[in-house]
């Protein structure tokens, strides 16, 4: 039996009602099935108990990493010091407002929240049904696919601080542009968000869902743990369009590799660890950069 951290005992001592887990591995809770274990995660089932962490925290000197879905992450080898939090499936709930609006709990995947639009007869949020990120996620670093962004229908988000507070930023104060919002290295944590949609045909919406999701299945590695597009889309061309013409599909390090199917995705064949797909991404940068003169950026989030 691995011997408790000091740091795992005094978490438990001061929130002894929260569920959490140590030396929790974190391939267990990341798409690309891959890190080390969490020195505490652990899984908040509402404002108050995520606020009572936070605060927790901040007094035992702690930064938390916030995980939602796991779908754009990838996680060390050794694992995480400290605290993760988990939100996916905690901070739940969905509810129509007026003005054809919709609030979503960080925790809501993506695809559920379309799903719940679609039911509403509402249209905007289609592009998010494939999105297999949280809500919480997709509004941190402004997640998009077929030409949907977070940032076009989002119009407030609330957000919680390291105190444990609440805030709502609107969504000029949210600063969305590409993969990116003002959240970013702010310290602060989606709590929920709220949309602006349209009224739409509900035959249509879903329809549109179906055929989004059909072109995601016949393009993408679906069946390989992945977390998703390995590049953002750099000025000037498209990441996997740049990584074909280098000849670099299917390049591999150890078992990370360009996809044979979709070049923007590095996919995890079977064990590859966090060193292998840090390597894998280094190279095709540098072999990208060395074909085109065009520099790609990973769009995982590298912990």
């Amino acid at each position: 039996m691995t011997e408790l951290t000091d740091f795992q005992r005094k978490l438990s001592a001061l929130l002894p009602q929260l569920q959490l887990c140590f030396f929790e591995p974190m391939a267990r809770h990341t798409s690309f099935r891959i890190g080390g274990g969490a020195e505490v995660m652990a899984f908040p089932k509402n404002r108050e108990e995520l606020s009572q962490l936070l605060k927790t925290s901040a007094l035992l000197d702690c930064k938390p990493a916030i995980l939602g879905a796991g779908t754009n992450v990838l996680a060390p080898d050794e694992g995480v010091p400290g605290l993760v939090i988990c939100l996916k499936d905690c901070l739940d709930g969905m509810e129509q407002l007026a003005g054809d609006r919709i609030r979503c709990m960080a925790g809501v995947t993506m695809a559920r929240a379309a799903v719940f639009a679609a039911n509403q007869g509402l249209t905007g949020l289609e592009f998010a049904h494939g999105i297999p990120g949280t809500v919480g996620g997709g509004v941190y670093m402004n997640a998009g696919a077929y030409g949907g962004e977070i940032g076009q229908i989002c119009t407030a988000v609330e957000v919680m601080d390291a105190k444990g507070d609440t805030h709502i930023r609107t969504r000029e104060e949210m600063h969305f542009s590409y993969r990116h919002s003002v959240l970013e290295n702010s310290g602060q944590i989606v709590v929920s968000a709220e949309f602006q949609l349209a009224p739409g045909d509900t035959e249509a919406i879903w329809s549109r869902m179906k055929e989004l999701i059909a072109k995601r299945t016949a393009s993408q590695p679906l069946n390989l743990p992945s977390a998703g597009s390995a590049f953002k889309r750099p000025t000037g061309g498209y990441a996997a369009a740049l990584i074909e013409q280098a000849g670099l599909k299917g390049y591999r390090v150890g078992d990370a590799a360009i996809s044979e199917k979709h070049a923007g995705f590095a996919v995890n064949l079977g064990s590859a660890t966090a060193g292998e797909v840090k390597q894998l991404l280094r190279q095709v940068s540098e072999k990208v950069y060395e074909h085109s003169g065009i520099r790609l950026e990973p769009e995982v989030r590298i912990w």
